[in-house]
């Protein structure tokens, strides 16, 4: 934990205590992690079947093949509620577009019994009236954590119920100002109200005892000050949890620290640096980029795309490259982003449709990387870009890969490397540490592991055996 990370006086949003460090990182944040994400889902995808459709009962179809590959499953709002789930009415009536309770349930428990811990979507900046614009919210039932129902009197004072000349609740009583920005979608929940605050700790409690979750994606936490954030991971105590905040590098430093450091965050910053990268030449976009610029490394989740900036049914689109009803024609830049992230500092997230479209790589990729034992926290050393080419080398818990990237890279295998990873646009090499600080060399008469195709086997004598002892070649 390096103490450069709370030397910043920001005082955070309106609302926002300034954060206590005594209370850093306490929750939600595991050190030196080693998994790696899956999101679930994309824009529309309980009922687009391009790359399969994701309701509950399709993904319980997908359950070993996932539980096989990730340690961590990002589901999408399961409340019901509009936009993909994503206009909430009711936190706690869990039938939505992607299935029902039951089928919920029965879906982390088949998750869970592969090790897998599962992120819920939760859509707490803003909340949709079943009645005009503020007249009728719905009851919100968490069993043993209480009951809830939402009145104008909770919803934030500058909000379009009570400013726009159409509204139908511009004369009714509201909240406070907004801690953060305004979302024109829905009613904006005020955070500084303590009914607010209960509702939300009580929900994400229910959500991780009674339904199941282990941790949490937080939507839009632009929308309210982080310390909320904070607070209500402190009180539910979340496995993992990250937050959306669609900024720069400055705003999710801020938000993160507002946040007490209890979640990470999705690296949006590093994300458009992989699109101007595209798969070009200029490999500059992918030095040193990112929160890890920052040494905030533990606190990223990486991603090449997710269900915001991929093609959706709505035109809107940030997505890594053009829009292509095909995205097999795109292996080669999709599948070299992909290894970028898996083969970096912080936690990388997988997006379904690259993963559904080429799982063998992928999953090789994540062999590598758990191989190795890179983790969120992973020193990178040499790190060099240029026109065409790119290379670094990063530490693990277990060993070190070499990246190499770029039509210009060198394609030697380092001395003590094996070259783990052949593709067109990289290459990865690796060799296992036999102790903390000792690397196997290749030694004909001396048994040496080797990763070949995120495998790992044992060579002696010129003779290869899988782990197990089984003769290969």
């Amino acid at each position: 934990w390096s103490s450069d990370v709370c030397s910043s006086d920001l005082k955070g949003s309106v609302g926002n205590q300034y954060p206590d460090p005594s209370k850093y990182a306490q929750v939600g944040v595991p050190s030196e992690y080693e998994g790696v994400m899956l999101q679930a889902f994309y824009w529309d995808s309980y009922k687009l079947t391009t790359y399969s459709n994701t309701k509950y009962s399709t993904l319980s179809s997908f359950a070993d093949e996932i539980g096989s590959t990730f340690d961590l499953v990002w589901l999408p709002p399961s409340g019901s509620g509009g936009g993909v789930g994503y206009y909430e009415k009711c936190y706690s009536n869990l039938t939505s577009a992607w299935g029902n309770k039951t089928q919920l349930q029965s879906l982390l428990q088949q998750l869970h019994s592969h090790g897998c811990k599962v992120l819920a979507d939760i859509v707490i900046n803003h909340f949709q009236s079943s009645n005009g614009w503020c007249k009728g919210f719905e009851t919100n039932n968490f069993g043993e954590y209480g009951s809830f129902k939402i009145t104008s009197q909770y919803i934030c004072a500058g909000d379009e119920a009570f400013t726009e000349s159409s509204s139908d609740s511009r004369s009714l009583s509201h909240g406070n100002a907004d801690t953060g920005t305004n979302d024109a979608g829905c009613r904006d929940l005020d955070h500084t109200s303590e009914y607010v605050q209960q509702m939300c700790e009580a929900y994400t409690k229910w959500m991780l005892n009674t339904i199941g979750f282990d941790g949490f994606r937080y939507d839009m936490t632009k929308g309210y000050a982080g310390s909320y954030l904070s607070q209500y991971n402190l009180a539910s105590k979340p496995d993992f949890s990250v937050s959306e905040c669609w900024d720069n590098l400055s705003t999710i430093n801020s938000h993160l620290e507002t946040a007490s450091y209890n979640t990470l965050a999705f690296d949006f910053p590093l994300k458009f640096k992989l699109n101007d990268w595209k798969g070009g030449s200029v490999y500059s976009h992918l030095k040193n980029q990112g929160l890890r610029s920052l040494g905030l490394s533990r606190f990223a989740v990486t991603f090449v795309d997710n269900h915001d900036t991929f093609h959706r049914s709505d035109g809107k689109t940030y997505e890594f490259l053009a829009y292509n009803t095909d995205i097999t024609k795109k292996r080669s830049e999709i599948v070299a982003a992909n290894a970028y992230i898996l083969m970096m500092p912080g936690v990388p997230c997988v997006f379904w449709p690259h993963w559904y479209s080429f799982k063998k790589d992928i999953k090789q990729l994540i062999n590598v990387r758990k191989a190795v034992g890179i983790h969120s926290e992973s020193e990178v050393l040499d790190e060099k870009a240029g026109t065409n080419s790119y290379s670094a080398t990063i530490v693990g818990h277990k060993g070190r890969a070499i990246l190499r990237m770029g039509s210009a890279r060198d394609k030697s295998v380092p001395s003590g490397y094996y070259h783990s990873y052949k593709a067109g646009l990289f290459d990865i090499y690796t060799t296992v540490f036999v102790s903390d600080n000792e690397q196997i060399v290749a030694e004909p008469a001396k048994p040496v592991k080797v990763i070949e195709n995120g495998v790992l086997y044992i060579e002696k004598d010129g003779k290869r055996y899988t782990v197990q002892g089984t003769l290969v070649k």
